[in-house]
């Protein structure tokens, strides 16, 4: 069993190293009932750093949610820090989309944990060395920053390449004037593609959104941007991946690509956490509004993670890069 002090403890270091907390902040912790151990962590390490804390609690019905309780934007008035700790249902990625981007739009730092789970904050990807994961970001960011476009291959099949012309990477490792909001446990580097840049096959050997591992993998064919053809000898997966893919018009558009680079994330089947392990990249379709250059608009956003990836970088003069090899850094 998780302890709670150790808990606060890796909170309170996360929201100070990654979310730069400071004791004069006023913080709001969002509590859902389904993480309510999780949730008591970030708000005692909140009021162990000095700061002002309330909390929202999330109601339990009427789960899913599709929408913001009408009472929700009013609790932002006057903080400067929001923790999301909540359940990453994904039936529920359009309220968590529309929540989001009214906290970017007031300008305000953001951990976003959906599905958390207390192993991650005792002794997991939560208690880990954040200068170490800053200056691998760093280091990949530089050698990520001349490229044009990528192409990923895996052993399970994927073989996508990906226009990047234009678009930044990022990551949630650390903060910035830009780039206000992070996931808790955090841990990768990413980018938004060109939405008609993408071509080739993606095969999702591991986690899928808030649908955990698939019982085969999942096999998209993606077409100048856009998934035009779901494989899976799983008919059950291949019906969920298909309704999800048709959620509305941007759902099936290339969204993100993503590095994986925390030390201590491992597999547990919950995407919050696999998408952060080391030897793993992830490929989104859906929304991309907030990430640099991101122009697609959807209400869902869901994460294909992909095994062992090799990342291969294309600069402007068509020199190649190894980037990513079977999955380790080569930078």
């Amino acid at each position: 069993m998780a302890d709670l002090q150790r808990m606060v403890n890796s909170a309170r270091r996360a929201m100070v190293e990654v979310l730069e907390l400071r004791p004069s902040d006023c913080v709001l912790v969002v509590q859902d009932p389904q993480c309510q151990k999780c949730s008591e962590a970030f708000f005692e390490a909140a009021r162990a750093e000095g700061c002002d804390t309330t909390t929202y609690v999330l109601p339990s019905h009427g789960r899913p949610l599709k929408a913001m309780p009408e009472d929700m934007a009013a609790t932002i008035e006057g903080r400067d820090v929001v923790i999301n700790v909540m359940s990453g249902s994904t039936d529920e990625i359009p309220f968590r989309i529309e929540w989001l981007t009214l906290l970017e739009e007031r300008d305000l730092r953001v951990g976003h944990s959906p599905n958390i789970h207390e192993d991650m904050m005792d002794g997991g990807p939560m208690d880990v060395d954040y200068g170490l994961m800053v200056d691998q970001a760093e280091r990949l960011i530089v050698a990520l920053d001349e490229a044009v476009s990528v192409q990923i291959t895996s052993p399970g099949g994927t073989d996508l390449t990906l226009d990047l012309q234009g678009r930044r990477f990022v990551t949630d490792v650390k903060i910035t004037e830009t780039e206000k909001g992070c996931n808790l446990p955090c841990g990768e580097v990413y980018c938004a593609p060109v939405e008609d840049g993408a071509d080739g096959v993606v095969v999702a050997d591991g986690s899928i959104g808030g649908e955990g591992p698939p019982s085969s993998p999942v096999t998209l064919e993606v077409q100048a941007g856009r998934v035009t053809t779901i494989r899976c000898a799983d008919k059950q997966w291949q019906k969920r991946i298909t309704e999800l893919l048709d959620t509305d018009s941007g759902a099936r558009t290339i969204a993100e690509l993503g590095i994986g680079l925390n030390p201590k994330a491992r597999l547990v089947g919950i995407m919050l956490e696999d998408e952060k392990a080391y030897r793993t990249a992830h490929i989104a379709f859906g929304s991309n509004i907030g990430m640099p250059g991101g122009v697609n608009e959807s209400t869902t956003h869901i994460d294909y993670l992909v095994h062992r990836p090799t990342i291969v970088a294309r600069s402007e003069d068509a020199t190649d890069r190894i980037i990513v090899e079977d999955g380790g850094l080569c930078v």
